[in-house]
């Protein structure tokens, strides 16, 4: 390969530029300050995150390096959801994709009886003249644009996701449910038997499927033997069979604001794997000897069958701890008590503090939102996080010491999350440096102590949630890998997952490979390659489920506030470019901008180094975090976007 050409994927904005990172080469000293562009004829038809071959072109003195598609190695999708617009006989998609810059060509030939106005799935057929529009056909008419029901499925489709199984699949796991029920007495024999000890679920109120229980004994000595006891997925999903393969594909469950859309068919999801209340259910389980200090004195890891005794929602547990009385109340307060002397050590040791709002919504029988709330996470539900980060970590650590032992090569599956970027930590330090805080860094490498140090220092300030999102801005993203390099997050340094295996492959391969080791089996070194790569699948499918459900959330934010237009609302300036002040609703969390075109009693511009929009007159000046009053102007449902202007 020429050293002016690279392979590697392209980003592509709306308006049909290219950007290409060029890897960093130890060989060739291949440093770029900034990225390659492409304009778009050079871009050859490559669309957002596809996989291609450039060529660096001659450098123009005062330009930014500028770059030419030679070659498409692989699409990163060829279908697209949007809306149908008709000329004659024939159509145009405007894709939802805001990157994807082409309308699509469908012929009414194969627009599969789609109108004008709906919203459709389309299927790119051929595209050989960038110049040009590509050619599509309809895979799926989804109704009129507008619709509750056809906006989320539009989400769930563009993507990438099935809101539907194959029956073929629906078919294999009711023949596995069949079989598995009917040795049922003769599995119990092979498990350890937790049915007489008590055992509760503690899920959202509107939970339909519950991975994960937890048993409580007390011992002779005054310890307590504490379950972590998780559904156990790999009894029926079995490797290679049809169900696996969708499991694979879909490698996630999706939570959108109205509707979850499972990784597994509901016969097992909220079924026979689900740990409901008062039935028999098969169980993987970590089970510890604790003390009042949450100190682990002795772990036990293996299959088990439990009885739920108690369907606890988050609020109905919260409410027997707070109230001090109510049905397993001494069980509840020592278990949260414990949890609370975990989340300390945790915090002792370096994990970072990140505490965000989530935004809920109640919808009418349309699915239209009547009303906006924050979520409040209570000490019942950190204490499940607590029980569950003990599971995941001491898994993860018992089979990272039992593989160094043994010496062989083998293969396990981590969450990891590296340490961040210096240049995006240098970023944040200046960031907040404009706001008046102070974050130390050593050339840009921090300590997550230090991170911890700025956020106790924010906590109740105006401008804590803007300096939150700024530092989780500034954070690595969290991954699935069969490399450990330990959890900078977390502060751990074994970590896995291993909790949730109705709603996360990764989770279903942990279960298999600690079974395989508890039983004696090996993991062949050709295993290898195929985990690594599903780690990496794992990953790309969990960030678009999560895409996914901040789509539906802004959806719903900007319908929320369809109504409110003319309205006068509070709200923190969250971001400052060259064309606009972005505000965040304090209520709903909605954010919209303030154009600067719009803003008449003077001439702004943007103060970059110091995060501001400043009058050129006035000195009037917009700084992030400030407490603004703003009037809701548009609210255009199609892009999902609201424009204010200061009250």
């Amino acid at each position: 390969m020429d050293k002016q050409t690279y392979t590697g994927t392209i980003t592509v904005s709306g308006r049909g530029v290219g950007y290409f990172t060029i890897p960093l080469d130890a060989e060739r000293k291949t440093i770029y300050e900034e990225d390659i562009e492409i304009q778009t004829p050079l871009l050859k038809t490559a669309l957002n995150n596809d996989e291609v071959e450039i060529k660096v072109l001659p450098k123009t003195e005062g330009m930014r390096s500028q770059g030419e598609v030679l070659n498409i190695v692989k699409r990163a999708k060829m279908q697209f959801v949007g809306t149908l617009s008709q000329t004659k006989d024939f159509f145009f998609l405007k894709p939802d994709d805001r990157r994807m810059y082409k309308d699509i060509f469908v012929h009414s030939s194969v627009s599969k009886g789609g109108k004008h106005g709906d919203k459709v799935l389309v299927e790119i057929t051929g595209w050989k003249d960038p110049t040009k529009s590509p050619e599509g056909k309809v895979l799926r008419v989804l109704g009129k644009k507008g619709v509750h029901n056809v906006e989320m499925e539009a989400i769930i489709l563009e993507k990438g996701f099935e809101d539907t199984f194959p029956k073929a699949v629906d078919e294999d796991a009711a023949r596995i449910a069949k079989e598995k029920e009917a040795d049922w007495t003769e599995e119990i024999k092979r498990r350890r038997d937790f049915r007489d000890t008590l055992t509760f679920t503690i899920d959202p109120a509107d939970a339909k499927d519950f991975d994960d229980a937890l048993s409580f004994k007390k011992l002779p000595d005054g310890k307590y033997e504490i379950g972590i006891h998780i559904a156990d997925v790999s009894h029926y999903v079995e490797p290679s069979t049809i169900l696996d393969t969708e499991a694979i594909k879909r490698g996630t469950s999706v939570y959108l604001v109205d509707r979850t859309i499972p990784m597994l068919p509901e016969i097992l999801s909220n079924g026979l794997c689900s740990l409901n209340e008062n039935v028999e259910r098969f169980t993987f389980s970590s089970v510890f000897v604790m003390d009042d200090n949450g100190t682990v004195h002795d772990k036990w890891f293996g299959k088990t069958v439990i009885h739920s005794d108690k369907r606890f929602s988050y609020e109905d547990a919260q409410t027997i701890l707070d109230d001090k009385a109510g049905l397993y109340f001494d069980e509840l307060n020592t278990m949260n008590l414990i949890g609370k002397k975990l989340q300390a050590e945790k915090f002792k040791h370096g994990a970072i503090e990140f505490e965000t709002d989530e935004v809920k919504f109640e919808l009418d029988d349309e699915g239209v939102p009547i009303r906006v709330y924050k979520k409040e996470r209570k000490d019942t539900h950190k204490m499940i996080e607590e029980y569950m980060l003990l599971a995941n970590r001491e898994v993860a650590q018992y089979m990272t010491e039992n593989i160094e032992k043994s010496g062989q090569k083998s293969a396990f599956i981590y969450r990891i999350h590296a340490a961040p970027d210096p240049e995006k930590i240098i970023n944040l330090s200046t960031f907040i440096k404009a706001l008046g805080y102070n974050l130390e860094t050593t050339d840009g490498e921090v300590t997550a102590s230090q991170l911890n140090e700025l956020l106790k220092e924010v906590t109740g300030k105006p401008e804590e949630s803007l300096i939150k999102t700024a530092a989780i801005r500034s954070m690595a993203k969290a991954v699935y890998s069969t490399r450990n390099i330990g959890h900078f997050g977390l502060g751990f340094t074994y970590y896995t997952h291993f909790t949730s295996p109705i709603r996360r492959y990764p989770d279903l391969m942990v279960h298999r490979l600690l079974f395989r080791f508890l039983t004696g089996g090996k993991i062949v070194q050709d295993e290898l390659i195929t985990y690594e790569k599903r780690c990496l699948d794992a990953t790309q499918k969990e960030i678009a489920a999560a895409e996914a459900e901040r789509a539906s959330i802004k959806y719903k934010q900007v319908e929320f506030m369809l109504k409110k237009i003319g309205q006068e609302f509070d709200a923190t300036i969250s971001g400052v470019s060259e064309w606009g002040i972005y505000v965040e609703e304090v209520e709903t969390k909605a954010e919209g901008m303030v154009r600067l075109k719009n803003m008449t009693d003077d001439t702004y511009a943007l103060d970059q180094k110091n995060y501001a929009i400043v009058g050129t007159n006035t000195k009037k000046k917009f700084t992030l975090g400030d407490k603004v009053k703003v009037k809701l102007i548009t609210a255009d449902l199609d892009k999902k976007i609201l424009d204010f202007a200061f009250a």
